[in-house]
Formats: structure tokens, sequence, C-alpha cells
């Protein structure tokens, strides 16, 4: 059960109520630090800035549909020794998955850490956000909320939300300790405050919030986006499968690789300090590609493309939490997402397991069980 509580916005600036909201949380005591996705003051990016002054959050915007980095790998680095203090962190829903499948893989540490999250509405690629912001810095993310809000698709249309976004089921955050809730909500008054933890419960007892009520709509709406995304998830996988049911398929599907790794860096759950690809063991010495361009007739530069692909699916698909950052960060705009969110539901369906879903959930594979899969090893029960 979770404690409701009630945040009032004045003059309809939802924004300006989280940014009080932030800075009263980052002067209690024990937190020392907020992690905040925040708008840069050299351009109309945004990015996780770290705050430890409450008077430094005047550019926080963690509605605005800018997701350029899945933070879960910044909250890693911060957490992997202690350092005395409480941070405070504004994640996503997936940015939390990413971060438990973390600290299940022993890459981070929730000790200190209180995750704040808000009800996701999505963003949109790299790309697409620049063109969007364009030169309306002050007014975009408003813009962007009253389009998602409303219900409006005619904007939507003309610019939808990443794919990753468009298919994900997981818009309304669990694992948090503190769920701020818009949707279902007229935030132009009011905006839902929901401890989901006592670490959350403390903290909004400490900040003297109001106490309130779910409004009656908020659950039919979260239903109603949630079967959407469904839809489109499964038409996705469907799509997805048929351009990739083979080799030559997925050779196709892969022709645009260029080695850069990018979807491994931006990966959030990608840990290995050292990955076999940047090693020697694909430093092919200059005979073995004369050697292969010789016995084929013709060897396609670079190399490796689809192996390197093939290997992250089998070392990924069980701890994949489809957040997009692989296809946010490729230069050729390839849908590594798309194969690899559908690869991954499906072998995590196999494990009946959900990356992110629960700290106590060990990984598949790190457990041993006496009767998995039975039906494939011929042993009988």
């Amino acid at each position: 059960m979770s404690a409701t509580y009630i945040l009032s916005v004045e003059k309809r600036d939802v924004q300006s109520a989280l940014r009080n909201f932030f800075s009263s949380v980052l002067r209690l005591e024990d937190i020392g630090s907020l992690l905040v996705p925040m708008h840069l003051t050299a351009n109309n990016s945004v990015k996780p800035v770290l705050v430890s002054d409450p008077g430094r959050l005047e550019g926080a915007d963690p509605l605005s549909p800018a997701f350029p980095v899945n933070s879960a790998k910044i909250i890693s680095s911060l957490t992997r020794k202690p350092v005395g203090s409480k941070i405070a962190a504004v994640l996503r829903p997936c940015e939390i998955r990413a971060f438990v499948e973390l600290v299940k893989l022993k890459q981070a540490s929730a000790d200190e850490v209180v995750i704040i999250s808000i009800d996701c509405l999505g963003a949109y690629s790299n790309i697409d956000y620049k063109r969007f912001v364009s030169d309306k810095k002050e007014s975009s993310t408003s813009m962007f909320l009253e389009m998602m809000l409303s219900g409006e698709k005619k904007a939507g249309e003309e610019r939808p939300l990443s794919a990753a976004c468009r298919v994900c089921e997981h818009s309304i955050p669990e694992r948090a300790d503190i769920r701020i809730g818009i949707v279902g909500v007229n935030i132009n008054d009011q905006i839902l405050v929901q401890a989901l933890t006592p670490a959350g419960e403390e903290i909004c007892r400490n900040l003297g919030l109001a106490s309130g009520q779910e409004p009656q709509g908020r659950q039919e709406a979260i239903n109603s986006i949630v079967a959407q995304r469904k839809t489109l998830r499964d038409e996705m996988f469907d799509k997805t499968g048929n351009a990739t049911n083979s080799i030559g398929k997925l050779t196709e599907y892969f022709a645009d690789c260029v080695n850069c790794y990018n979807c491994r860096v931006a990966c959030p759950v990608c840990y290995c300090r050292e990955c076999v690809f940047t090693t020697d063991v694909f430093n092919h010495e200059p005979y073995q590609y004369l050697q292969w361009a010789e016995r084929k007739g013709a060897v396609k530069m670079p190399t490796d493309t689809l192996f390197y692909h093939l290997t992250r699916l089998a070392h990924m698909s069980t701890a994949c939490v489809g957040c997009g950052q692989c296809s946010n960060a490729c230069p050729n705009e390839i849908p590594v997402m798309e194969l690899f969110r559908m690869v991954a539901y499906k072998t995590q369906k196999a494990f009946e397991y959900e990356a992110g879903r629960s700290p106590d959930e060990p990984p598949p594979l790190s457990v041993f069980r006496e009767n998995e899969f039975v039906e494939v090893v011929g042993i009988g029960e």
C-alpha cells in the first residue's frame, strides 16, 4: 500500500511546483545531492545534473521529452563506494529498472539512493528532440505536456515519440521510493505524490505534504495507455520477427552497422569492464582479410558486425529493459532496440523473469533450478 499526498500547483506552473519540491527534498538533512534532468545554459539540450545547492534548480526539467542517456549508468558510478550521504535521483521508469538490474549484477548499490520518479509520457529521439525544442526552450515542455495529456495526436503524428517509448508498457514507475503522478490528474491544480516505501514516506512526512487521494479516473487512464502500447509492442514484434528470421535477413538488417559500438556504450546494463570486441581477439591480421576475400571472392568491411550484435543479444537479452538508448546512439539509425526488445521479451518470458521488476529476483542463469526446461534437456520430473 502507498501513502498518497498532494502537491499544489500555483498559476498552472507544473515545472515550478516540481522544482520547489526537489528543492525541499534537497534541503533535508540526510540528502546530500539530487540527480535531475536539467536544461544546460549553453544550448537547448537536457542532461542529468548532480545538484547540491537547492538554489541551483531553476533549470530542472524532468518532464522534458529529452532522453539523451540512461541515468542508471550514472547512478551506478555514483554508488560504487559509500559517500556518507544519500543521493536523491529523479529517474524514468526504465532507468529504475536498469538500476535494479545493475544492483543485482553487483555494479551499483541502492543503500544511499532515494529514487523519485514521475509518470513517464515518453521522449523523442535525440535528433527529433532538437527539432522539437528548436527556439522554444522555455515553452517546449509545457507544449509537450499539454499535447500528451490532452489526448491530441496531430502533433504526435508529425513528430512521434521514440520507438522505445511508443511500445513501453512500463510508463508508470513501480520501484520508486516516491512516485509523482500526472496521468489522470488535473496537473493545473495539483500533482499526486505517492510514497511507495518507508523511506519515501519519511521524506513526505518531513516535507509536511498534505494527505490526499488518487483521482477516480487515474487507473482507467493508465490502463488505456498500457493497452495501447502493448498493442503497438506486439505489432513491432511481428514486424521485426519477419525482418530478422534468417541469417540473410539479419545480415541485411545490420547492413549499415560500422562497428562504432555506440549501442554497447549507451546500453545501461552492458557492464563488462572490457568488451571482447575491443580486444585483440577481433583485431585480425591483414592477411586474414585477404584470405577471406580470396576464399569468398569478396568480403564486406568492416567485418564481424553481425557476430557482434548476436553476441550482445546472447549476453544482454536477460537484462534488457527496452529503454531504446541503443537505437538512440546509432549514427546510422539501425532499429537495434526493436530486435533487442523482441528477443529480450521472449528470453525473459521463457525464464518467467522481467528485468528490473524486483531486486529480489535472481537473474536467469545465476541460479540452478532442477526442474527448469526439462523438455529441452530431456530429464523427466
